[in-house]
Order: C-alpha cells, then structure tokens, then sequence
C-alpha cells in the first residue's frame, strides 16, 4: 500500500463568534473531508512536544515521525537544506524574514506579501550594504544573506551560536518590536571554536537595526510608500541552528521505499530533504492563496506512481491565518477540499495498488489570535477496506470522536505506516 499526508498548514481553528461559534473547518464547504472521515477513521494528534514551540518546524517533523529531542535544529539548517546551501560544521543558519514595521510595532511578518523576485533584489542590497562591512570588519566572512522564497530567507554566521532567544513575528502581530529584540539563554555553555551567545545576540540586533537604516532608502520601499503600500523595511532572524542529523523515512519504516515532498516552502523542503525525500517542484506554487493546487495534486498524482510515499504541504491557510483574513482561510480550505484533495482521491481509488490518504493540519493558527496554538488537530485516514468510525464529517469537534482517539507526536505515522 502507498500513502499519501495532504497536510494543510494552520487549518485548524479556534470557534469563532461571527460563524455561531463554529470552527472554520465546521463552517465551511469541504465534502470530500468529509466523505473521507465518514468512509474512514479519525482521531486527533498532538503535534507538539512539552517546551517545544508550536511551529511549522516543530510539527511537521513530529508528523513525520521523528524524535524532536533528538533532531531539532530549528528552522534555519531546514531552510538552507532546501535552498541548496550546504552547511558547515561551524555555521549557524537562522531564518530571515523580511517584515513591515510602522510606529515600532510589527505590522506583519511578509513584507507586505513580497515576491521572491523583489526580495531577491533586497537580499543582494543586504549582502553588499550590510553583510560585506561587518565581514571586511571582522576579518573573515561572518555574515552572509541567501535569498529563500518570498519574505523567506536565511542568515549565516560563520561561528554564531544558537543559545539565544528570539521571537517569530508572526506571532507578535501588532506588537511593539524592540522589546523583542534577540537576547542570550540565561544558562548555556560557552564554546571556545562559537562565538558567545551574548556576541550573537548583539551581532543579529546590530543587523537588524542596520537593515532598518538600509531597507528604507532603498528605491522598491521608496515607491511602495509613494503607493501607500506596506514596505518591506526590516529583517527579523529566528529559529535558528547547527547542522541536524537525521535517519531517512526509509531507514525507520520498511513501508517506504522512496518518496517524494511537494510544498512551496523551503522549511517543508528542507524536513523533506533530511528525510530523504525527493523534492518536486511545481510551478504557480506560492504558499499562498493563489498557489496552484491543480498543479499540486497532479504532481502527487505523478509522485505516487513511483513512489511509496508522499507529502503534499499547501502553506495558504496559515498565511490567511496570520493575517486575521477569515474569509480567505475559509476559501483556502474549501480549495485544499476540491481542488486538491477531490482529483488526488478520484484517481488513486482506480488504482489497482490501493493508496492511504491522511487528512491533517500541523498546527492551529486561529484567524481571532493570529498566532500558532499547539493544541491537537483532527486527522483521518482512508483507504480501500478500512473499516469507518463513528465520524460524519472532518473537524476539530467531530474527531475528538474518532477511534484512533488522541495520538501523540510520533504514534501518528506509526499508525499511518500500519495500515495496510
């Protein structure tokens, strides 16, 4: 049997009044969820570990089955897996973004939706404005900038040092930003061949106050204020980290003899990468509403003709998410419904070789909060011969329901990979 995790980032959602104090998942249209629960089994899982925060890194990796005791980095050497930048032993790679601040606070953490195009153009005006007079002051290439996918980017310190706090802006919407500037782990230890966490702290608040002085002179802000459009004026590094080490899928489950990933984020790339997954690209795929889900689903189609294993990942709910956009999270969901999931399962059910369909998001990001919340998600699972539960739609309060009941972090693909 082949599977198959269609995994919609953020989904999942708190009741909210305006709908009757439904969820979003409950209010909306999505008839092939709910077929799916109904003709299969649904339970609910816990996707992040206790002092672990609730993020796509955390809980996508608990997905796919690892220890995140054991395997966690953080972000940044996810994303420059993807990106194709292949790290050092001495290197710390911590994710950029570039984000809209106004009147000290953080306005939101895209930039103002910005094309990777245009960041591309930044992230160049970054290394030769910014990166190259700390590299030339400091003697050896300390500081170096690569451009990710849309506000998505990545910064290398040569020797940085990942004891250090610092907080994601999307989860400070609104919030004034200098308080949450990087600070160092009160109790970490020292590395002689590292600088100290302290050094890396004050090195990554120097870039960000420089990139603010940098950024707003730059003509492509210039003209996005003459427009009243949102400029993208700073950069704020997070999750950051050494090199990870990671077993393949193939070397834990005898199921999976080669797989693919398909999602338009470099993080998703980068856990599909260290878990030797091949990496398919689609074009239209933007993370965001507008992401090409036809292209998506036929890629997985294309995918599991060869492979035993694959997981789609479409960022768009998550996103709408972040931005308090709930209209457009309801659409999102209703399109990862019938434009994604509707194709994949009319063309796997005729497959002589059956194929498992799981249904899940990662994490809530509920559109009243504008933030991640690690409580658990609802999943199904179907395939040909499973034998259904009691559920008769997908949502955050029918699952509770499910006969799986509420599995933890690993048990999740434990699960997956037992049925057939």
């Amino acid at each position: 049997m082949k599977h198959i995790i269609i995994l919609g980032d953020g989904m999942a959602d708190l009741p909210v009044e305006r709908l009757g104090g439904k969820t979003l998942l409950q209010y909306a249209h999505i008839p092939m969820m709910d077929f799916l629960a109904r003709e299969g089994r649904c339970g609910r899982l816990i996707t992040v570990p206790e002092g672990f925060p609730p993020g796509s890194e955390v809980a996508n990796t608990a997905i796919l089955g690892y220890d995140l005791n054991k395997v966690y980095e953080g972000r940044g050497p996810l994303e420059a897996a993807s990106i194709g930048y292949e790290m050092a032993d001495d290197d710390f790679a911590i994710r950029c973004n570039i984000i809209t601040l106004d009147n000290g606070k953080i306005i939101t953490h895209n930039g103002g939706n910005l094309e990777t195009q245009d960041a591309d153009v930044l992230i160049s005006y970054l290394n030769d404005t910014l990166a190259k007079p700390i590299n030339e002051r400091e003697g050896v290439e300390r500081v170096k900038f690569i451009t990710g996918i849309q506000y998505r980017h990545l910064l290398v310190i040569k020797g940085g040092n990942k004891h250090i706090i610092c907080a994601p802006p999307h989860d400070h919407p609104n919030e004034e930003w200098r308080p949450l500037l990087v600070q160092p782990e009160q109790k970490s230890v020292d590395d002689p061949s590292r600088l100290t966490p302290q050094q890396t702290a004050d090195l990554i608040n120097e870039l960000i106050l420089k990139s603010q002085e940098l950024l707003a002179q730059h003509p492509f802000n210039i003209e996005r204020a003459k427009r009243g459009e949102r400029q993208a004026n700073s950069i704020w590094p997070w999750s950051g980290g050494y090199r990870p080490s990671m077993q393949t899928l193939m070397e834990q489950y005898p199921q999976v003899k080669s797989g693919s990933v398909i999602s338009a984020v470099d993080l998703i790339r980068g856990i599909g990468h260290y878990a030797g997954l091949k990496i398919v690209e689609v074009e239209g795929a933007t993370g965001l509403a507008d992401t090409n889900y036809e292209g998506k689903a036929q890629a997985a189609i294309e995918a599991l003709r060869h492979d035993d294993f694959v997981f789609v990942h479409v960022e768009a709910s998550d996103e709408a998410g972040h931005d308090g956009d709930l209209e457009l999270k309801l659409k999102t969901i209703e399109y990862l419904d019938q434009r994604l999931i509707v194709p994949i399962y009319h063309e796997v059910r005729q497959w002589e070789e059956p194929v498992c369909i799981a249904v899940l998001p990662d994490h809530l990001t509920p559109v009243e909060m504008r933030i991640h919340v690690g409580q658990p998600v609802p999943f199904l699972i179907w395939h040909r011969g499973i034998q259904p539960d009691e559920v008769q739609q997908y949502d955050e309060v029918s699952c509770v329901s499910g006969s799986y009941g509420l599995l933890k972090l690993q048990e999740f693909m434990q699960t997956l990979m037992s049925e057939g």
